[in-house]
């Protein structure tokens, strides 16, 4: 599919209704054609990779085409500068995450500016740190994940919702990896408990309470 086809394939599809709804779920964007999450990926599949066609879709504006974007862009070709101008132009945490899961965690350079991120005063490029953490977790489970315990302490203190969510988020799939990285992430948890933080105390409660269920420590035992 070529950009004017999926142009007009979005137009076609488009549902007022729904793009409205979206706002219900923290997702602010005046541009959307209101297409759900399967829609998008099923013409993703009809483009194939694209670095090109993906630029296009980034540049035209609408939260569709973002998510679109990102399920089709060629990761090898995107460097530092076009990198940097995505991730700073993040505006909702469906995006963020999309981004991680579909195009970031093949990026060696977005690994390495996880640090970076993790300071942002953007809410949403900081959720990118975290959120690519959790990502990374999933599907990277021999990597190193001890080397991120310290900025996921200092970003439990951040009280904005869609920072502590994608903390939380990190914290719960690392612990899930196997019975050491669940062991090592059960004490970052209980340290995080002691914060005289509000926002800590919630990350540390929900973490523990997952990775202490029966269900996890079942499936690691």
């Amino acid at each position: 599919m070529d950009f004017n086809e999926i142009i007009h394939e979005f137009e076609e599809l488009s549902d007022v209704d729904y793009a409205l709804n979206m706002k219900k779920f923290g997702i602010q964007h005046v541009k959307s054609y209101g297409l759900r999450l399967p829609q998008i990926r099923k013409i993703a599949k009809q483009c194939g990779k694209n670095h090109d066609l993906a630029l296009k879709l980034w540049n035209h504006g609408y939260h569709e085409t973002y998510l679109l974007a990102t399920m089709i862009e060629e990761n090898e070709k995107v460097d530092n500068n076009q990198l940097n101008e995505w991730v700073n132009g993040f505006y909702s945490w469906d995006l963020v995450d999309q981004a991680c899961i579909n195009l970031l965690r093949f990026i060696p350079q977005a690994h390495d500016n996880i640090f970076i991120w993790s300071d942002s005063e953007e809410e949403f490029v900081k959720r990118t740190a975290f959120s690519l953490i959790a990502v990374l977790a999933v599907h990277e489970k021999n990597s190193d994940f001890e080397i991120y315990f310290d900025i996921l302490k200092r970003g439990s203190k951040d009280n904005r919702n869609f920072v502590k969510k994608s903390v939380n988020w990190a914290i719960r799939q690392i612990g899930k990896i196997d019975l050491e990285n669940n062991r090592k992430t059960l004490n970052l948890a209980y340290e995080i408990l002691d914060f005289d933080c509000k926002s800590s105390k919630w990350v540390a409660r929900g973490a523990i309470k997952e990775l202490e269920s029966d269900k996890v420590q079942s499936k690691l035992g």
